[in-house]
Formats: C-alpha cells, sequence, structure tokens
C-alpha cells in the first residue's frame, strides 16, 4: 500500500497543497506526559526497572495535576517561536490522557478526574499552533498486548506462559477504536505520530513487533478516511520504496549528515530531540543542552531541509519546571530576531564557509555564524551576486571586501576571485548565534 508520495522538494502536487505548511514552519512542541511523571526518572521507568501493573499502579493512584494550565504551555510555545505540537496521548505505558470509551486505564479515573487532552487542543490551537497527536503502538498495561523485549514482564520465568492468553489482533483492533476517537473527537489534527516498530527485536523467544502486528496497513487507512490532509510519519513499519514514500521520517536525538533519502528519493523530515536527556519529566537528570545546542539543533536541521520537534516532559502537578521554561526562552529570544532565517527557509546550494550554515528564502541568503572567527570570513561563489549584508537581529551593516590584485602587503588580506571576504567585529554580539542576511541581486 503506497502510503504517500511526496517530499518538500518534489512533492505530487496534491500533498504539496496540503503539507507545505509542515516546511514552512520549521519548529514544533514535543510533549510528553503520562503517569510517568510521577516517578520523575525516565519515561521508561516502568521497562527500565521491570515493574508490574499492580507496583505501577502507585502513580495512577495519585495522578492529580491540580496546577495543569495548557494556555500557559501554549503561551510559552508560541513565545518560543514554535508554530506545532505535538502530545502524547497515550505512551507505552497505556495511560490515555483524554476519556476514551474503550479503557478504564485514562486520566478520567485518576484523582485528577477529567480528560486532559481536550483543553490542550483548544490552548494551543487559540494560540495560533497545529496539532499533532503522538499515539504509542507499545502497550505496557493493556491484557492482550504480548510480552517482548520492551515489556516490562520480559524477564518474568513464565512470559511465555503469560502470553499464550494474549490476543495481538485484538489489541490492534483497539488501537483502531482509540485512533477513530483521536481523529474524529478533536477537531482538524495535523499529525499523527505512531510510535514504533521493532520486528527484528527477538529476545528469549519472545518476538518483536511489526506491521502485521499492529495491521498497519487497515491502521493507516483509517487515519487516511478519517483525516485525509493529515501527515503520517515513518514509524508503522510499512514497505518504502520509491513508489512508497512516508509523509515524513523522523530521526530520533540524531541530526543527520545530510538530509535523509529513500531509495534515493528526497523526503521531508523532522528530527526530534530533548532539552535534556529524557522525554519525560526526570527531576534529577543533569544533561540539559546548552543554549548553542540547542540553537544549532534548529539550524542544523533547516539548512538540511528539515523541521525541529523539541520536546519538554512537564511536572506531575501540571507544570514545566525551570530548566524547560529557561531553555524555551531560548528559542524565544533567538526567534523574535532571527526567525526569518528559519519559518519559509530552505537549504541553498552555495558553498559554505567553514564554521557556519546556510538557510535562504528566494534572494535572501542567511548566514548561521555557529564557530565566531577573529574578523574575517570568506565566501565563495556570491561575489558577483551580493548587493548587501546585515546582521539579522538588529539590521546593522556588515561590509565585505571584493577581489583586487594588489593589497596592502603588511595587512596581508588576500581576496582570490570569485570570493569575498565579510568584515565582522572582533567580539561576537550578544546573540546565541549571530546569523547575517544576505541580499543577493536578482
Amino acid at each position: 500500500m503506497a502510503i504517500a508520495t511526496h517530499q518538500s522538494g518534489s512533492p505530487a502536487s496534491g500533498e504539496e497543497d496540503k503539507h507545505a505548511w509542515f516546511s514552512r514552519d520549521r519548529l514544533g512542541l514535543f510533549i510528553h506526559w503520562g503517569l510517568y511523571a510521577l516517578g520523575a526518572r525516565h519515561e521508561w521507568l516502568k521497562n527500565r526497572e521491570e515493574l508490574t501493573d499492580e507496583r505501577y499502579q502507585r502513580y495512577f493512584d495519585n495522578f492529580d495535576p491540580d496546577l495543569y494550565e495548557p494556555k500557559e504551555w501554549a503561551r510559552r510555545a508560541r513565545l518560543a517561536g514554535m508554530k506545532y505540537v505535538v502530545v502524547t496521548t497515550k505512551h507505552h505505558e497505556g495511560f490515555c490522557l483524554w476519556d476514551s470509551k474503550v479503557t478504564d486505564y485514562k486520566a478520567t479515573n485518576t484523582p485528577c478526574g477529567k480528560d486532559l487532552l481536550t483543553p490542550l487542543v483548544d490552548a494551543f490551537r487559540a494560540e495560533g499552533l497545529k496539532i499533532g497527536f503522538y499515539y504509542s503502538l507499545i502497550d505496557w498495561h493493556h491484557p492482550d498486548f504480548p510480552i517482548d523485549v520492551h515489556h516490562p514482564l520480559r524477564n518474568h520465568p513464565d512470559a511465555k506462559a503469560l502470553n499464550a492468553g494474549r490476543n495481538m489482533a485484538n489489541y490492534a483492533a483497539y488501537m483502531r477504536e482509540q485512533v477513530r476517537e483521536l481523529l474524529t473527537g478533536f477537531g482538524r489534527v495535523d499529525i499523527m505520530w505512531f510510535d514504533f516498530s521493532y520486528p527484528r527485536r527477538e529476545y528469549r523467544g519472545l518476538t518483536g513487533k511489526g506491521r502485521t502486528d499492529w495491521e498497519s496497513e487497515r491502521l493507516v487507512e483509517l487515519v487516511r478516511e478519517l483525516q485525509p490532509g493529515i501527515i503520517v510519519n515513518n514509524r508503522l513499519d510499512l514497505p518504502l520504496d520509491a513508489n512508497n514514500l512516508p509523509d515524513m521520517v523522523t530521526p530520533e536525538q540524531y541530526t543527520p549528515r545530510v538530509a535523509p533519502t529513500i531509495a534515493g528519493q528526497p523526503v521531508r523530515w523532522e528530527a526530534c530531540h530533548t532539552f535534556s536527556g529524557s522525554w519525560g519529566y526526570h527531576r534529577d537528570e543533569d544533561t540539559w543542552k546548552s543554549p548553542e545546542q540547542i540553537i544549532k539543533l534548529l539550524i542544523d536541521s533547516v539548512a538540511m531541509g528539515g523541521n525541529l520537534l523539541m520536546n519538554v516532559g512537564p511536572t506531575g502537578r501540571g507544570t514545566l519546571d525551570a530548566r524547560a521554561i529557561g531553555a524555551l526562552e531560548v528559542y524565544q529570544n533567538w526567534m523574535a530576531v532571527n526567525g526569518r532565517s528559519i519559518y519559509g527557509a530552505r537549504p541553498s546550494d552555495f558553498p559554505v564557509p567553514s564554521g557556519c550554515r546556510y538557510t535562504q528564502r528566494g534572494n535572501r541568503l542567511y548566514l548561521h555564524v555557529c564557530d565566531w572567527p577573529y574578523r574575517h570570513i570568506h565566501i565563495e561563489g556570491i561575489s558577483d551576486r551580493i548587493s548587501y549584508a546585515q546582521f539579522l537581529h538588529d539590521a546593522s551593516e556588515v561590509r565585505w571586501l571584493s577581489h583586487v590584485k594588489e593589497v596592502d602587503s603588511n595587512v596581508g588580506v588576500t581576496v582570490p576571485e570569485g570570493m569575498i571576504t565579510l568584515e565582522l567585529p572582533v567580539r561576537r554580539p550578544n546573540v546565541t548565534v549571530p546569523v547575517i542576511e544576505i541580499i543577493l541581486k536578482p
């Protein structure tokens, strides 16, 4: 079954109309929130600590995010320059943020006592962000989900015997009903973000899971029927070739060296990253990325034609902690003055100077100076094209030297033919990653 046939660079015309927004908007917010926020030590804690349902129940029994203000989350996302949100409606633990009719394992049955997804969708939509739903194909709580390599009971001495009564077809039907609820009960949904397949991961005689187990073709057919304009990611283990390109591919915690392709064809893509080393709230995790790192992640993605989906993990009380707020404010401050080098920007074909990245919009070339040099940046390929140059954050002029045959031998700044040399201040401007806007002649 063909999932889609398109990409931001060379899509089919109909798909271009439906999905062109994605490659314009470039930056989105990922939200991982569930019962694991109470454990506060990684969203996979049930797996890592091999917790039984009975042991994990304490988080369900005490889940009460009394400080939950989705309007504040949405406001901060908008200020950070994010244009869409993807929220974990159900993660691997199986817990649902909405009032699903096919399970009791949901927010409305916790001390919280209410649907948490509807107000989130309403809040982000009110701030102008598009809506994406993450839905885990894995479910460590559902009684029909067979124990496998990722299941908390994988090392249980009776794991194979426990699987005897589990019916994967029942679970696949359950998933379809939940996806139907998500795609009919919340208005337009722009992204369906499934996670994830592992058909070749065998462990102690327990087989992994892929498209046959998920009944992926039926699942995607349902998604397309209910939300024809939706973007579906690439984690359903469906066939991929030049005639079957996914709506987008999703490198995780990794920035590709070059833009991803499938069978030599370009594909729409989005890197997903965390501010720290965990997706869910982790109280004691201490590898939070620096401002330079999180800005460069965005620049690197857009410079290769991709998007960035950056994650926050709210606390068990429904707040964003100070570290997450600080990280969002890094984007807020940078995007406020440099956003036009990102929104609607594409890769450039010009040779990139060392320590820099290019993005381009029409006749405007954006030079992101990731490694600040001493006074000069030498640029090839635009010597006869450049009309004007300025720092983007304050519109202050950047002057340049062009090729001349003779120079002052005591200075020794030689500009070869076909090159220009930008003259920069000795000290880097007070911007996380300065951007120089180069205006090219028509």
